[in-house]
């Protein structure tokens, strides 16, 4: 059996240790460090710590966004090194809503592996299931991990700028910040004209899990009216919350989405490009 979206605590603690390698992509985006605090005073059994920045991310320009995709050859050798086959299964976890665990899960999929998911409910369900954290640091023996075809695409602010209207971009940022209020990460507020906004929080229940396949669905089906999946492109600040509407899409049965990997931190890099401020339409 194989996991492709959300994996429960329980199935987790079911799989034998010999059959699946756990990723903790702990952050926070205003202090870089706190994952790599948090994973060494206790992590996942067996758990390999994987860095936004470093791990998860390119190098930044000034103008292709605060979290650029890396190039795929630099995160597939950091894979193997990790002890990753083509055929292994993945699960990656955070504190905070899986929403940068999100983003492991899309770059896998980007790369074409399929058998990733992220770990429903996070460290906190994890521990709720009498899962036991460790200090021990694993040492990988090195996997074999090729590229194949890739089942996600991304679109590019040149492909926004010159797409018809058949196009609906959707924006994962809070509220506030969609509608220019209270920017505190990019230079400018505001979102991309015609963007529509879903939060990606509201993909979660209070007690930090996702909602299920058939409420998630009648909220994208509302904020989509009427738009196909395949025909939408999800953003956010930097292309990360993103990937958690894209993981909610996915497990709602709404899989095509595509994804702007540079976002807003790209889009409002250039002045020539248009702004729209206010609430959701």
């Amino acid at each position: 059996m194989s996991w492709s979206t959300l994996i429960s605590a329980d199935a987790l603690l079911s799989i034998p240790a010999d059959k699946v390698i756990v990723v903790d992509c702990r952050h926070q985006l205003t202090d870089p460090e706190y994952g790599r605090r948090a994973y060494a005073a206790g992590h996942v059994t067996g758990a390999r710590f994987f860095h936004l920045d470093e791990d998860l991310s390119g190098t930044k320009t000034g103008v292709n966004g605060r979290h650029p995709l890396p190039p795929a050859d630099v995160l597939a050798t950091k894979l193997a090194a990790a002890g990753i086959h083509n055929d292994t299964q993945v699960v990656a976890y955070d504190d905070a809503g899986g929403m940068y665990a999100a983003r492991l899960w899309w770059l896998l999929r980007w790369l074409g592996h399929e058998s990733v998911a992220v770990l429903d409910g996070g460290l906190a369900a994890y521990e709720r299931v009498g899962g036991v954290l460790t200090t021990e640091v694993p040492v990988p023996v090195a996997g074999s991990f090729s590229i194949r075809p890739s089942l996600e695409k991304t679109v590019s602010a040149t492909d926004i700028l010159t797409a018809d209207s058949h196009l609906l971009v959707l924006d994962a940022r809070a509220p506030g910040r969609y509608a220019g209020e209270g920017e505190t990460l990019d230079p400018v507020g505001g979102h991309i004209p015609g963007a529509r906004n879903h939060f990606f929080q509201q993909n979660l229940d209070a007690d930090g899990r996702f909602k299920s396949p058939d409420v998630l669905a009648a909220a994208f089906a509302g904020v989509l009216a009427g738009t196909q999946p395949d025909q939408v492109v999800n953003q956010c600040g930097s292309g990360v919350t993103a990937c958690h509407n894209l993981l909610a899409m996915q497990y709602a049965g709404l899989p095509g989405a595509m994804l702007y990997p540079g976002s807003w931190s790209e889009w409002c890099a250039d002045a020539t490009r248009p702004v729209a401020i206010g609430p959701n339409p």
